[in-house]
């Protein structure tokens, strides 16, 4: 039997040690894996020292470069069955092409988080305006990711609150996306985590080059933590995270309990030492790694709704919920107190993790759905009349810029 023949093309090489973007990619290469597909990973982004070593997995990879014609070369090669766009921007970039050379091959966007809804959220904080779903449609960058979506045969939807703006918002037919988060073991066995009395201290973990990580960080520093710290003088507060800028690093401080640690080489043993994990978000979108990680790890945490939203659907969450400064305060130190409390968070995070993330069934969702989509490729197309529409301007505007730029640069 033929293998299928898989292209991912990447905004980044994966970093899972970095970010939740980089885990999440891998989780996706790891299923289609799984399933026989013959995999290619191409991106024009320059790889660093702590991009995942895709040849260990037996993936081809290829630098590929923007605006040139030799990806079309590539592709027209490579003949993918499946081209999996790794965010909205890399369709943007790509997807004429591989519609123009490749038509027959099934167009997944992995959306990551909505962007555009990150995007808004971090201007309007700015300005210290609320954030409305108003806002958020009149801007520009919405309607890039929306017509990327409607272009693309798939996308691939990580939040609930975002499956609900495309379909009660925006109005968009549930048959171009595919509501898939993070796709984990289930946890089965937690006898080996440390106790509540084994653990010490919190933990926040983030990459700096995320604003909200970097804002959570600020916050934390300037109003949160002092007031944790005066319920618990001898807690500290251990602050992990890749390519933190020098303004946070400047924020180490030995006498108030507060450390910069940089990046953590060993994320699950350092977040099983901590007694409570802290992510004061404010604004962002997505599903967030670092309260994942906590939960298949056993740590409450104290989060905002931002933080929270679209991870647990109605269960109990792994800890305490709170937007009030004070109130974050009081939440950390209680938790942190009460064993009673803590236990029954570390109880609803493994719930949440096995009622909401199994590998096993997120798995044969995705390849159902692919399979069916298969099947009735033309059909799905035709009825996606909007998606066409979109790829036939797209195709002309698009595509003779690029080749401008092309020539521009040749």
């Amino acid at each position: 039997m033929t293998k299928k023949n898989l292209l991912v093309i990447g905004y980044h090489w994966p970093e899972p040690s970095s970010t939740a973007a980089g885990v999440r990619m891998m989780q996706l290469l790891e299923v289609f894996l799984e399933e026989g597909y013959e995999i290619t990973f191409a991106s024009a982004a320059v790889l660093s020292e702590h991009s995942s070593d895709l040849d260990d997995l037996q993936i081809n990879t290829k630098q590929i470069e923007l605006n040139s014609s030799s990806f079309d070369s590539f592709i027209v090669d490579l003949q993918p069955d499946v081209v999996l766009f790794d965010r909205f921007l890399t369709e943007e970039q790509f997807g004429w092409r591989v519609a123009e050379q490749c038509p027959a091959a099934l167009c997944i966007l992995d959306t990551e988080d909505l962007h555009s809804l990150r995007h808004v959220r971090e201007e309007l904080f700015k300005k210290g305006t609320p954030f409305t779903v108003h806002a958020w449609l009149q801007d520009d960058k919405t309607k890039r990711e929306t017509a990327s979506i409607y272009r693309c045969d798939l996308s691939l939807i990580i939040s609930s609150y975002e499956m609900k703006l495309l379909t009660e918002v925006i109005k968009m037919n549930e048959s171009l996306f595919l509501h898939l988060p993070f796709l984990l073991e289930e946890i089965k066995e937690v006898a080996n985590w440390p106790s509540f009395e084994e653990r010490s201290d919190f933990i926040f973990i983030g990459g700096g080059k995320h604003s909200p990580n970097i804002d959570a960080i600020k916050w934390l520093k300037a109003e949160i933590w002092p007031k944790v710290r005066l319920e618990l003088p001898e807690a500290k507060l251990r602050v992990y995270g890749a390519y933190l800028p020098q303004q946070v690093l400047e924020l180490h401080n030995e006498r108030e309990g507060f450390l910069i640690q940089a990046r953590a080489v060993a994320v699950d043993e350092v977040m099983q030492s901590a007694k409570v994990c802290l992510a004061p978000l404010r604004f962002g979108a997505g599903i967030k790694g670092k309260l994942i990680s906590a939960m298949q790890n056993g740590t409450p945490n104290v989060t905002t709704s931002i933080g929270a939203e679209g991870m647990h659907g109605k269960m109990p969450w792994s800890g305490s919920i709170v937007n009030n400064m004070s109130n974050f305060a009081n939440a950390a130190v209680t938790l942190y107190s009460d064993k009673n409390d803590w236990q029954k968070a570390q109880q609803h995070g493994v719930e949440i993790i096995n009622g909401h993330y199994s590998k096993f069934h997120l798995k044969t969702r995705l390849f159902f759905k692919i399979e069916e989509l298969n099947k009735s490729l033309l059909q799905h197309r035709t009825q996606n009349f909007v998606g066409a529409l979109l790829r036939h301007q797209t195709m002309t505007s698009t595509k003779y810029m690029g080749k401008w730029i092309e020539v521009k640069n040749g």
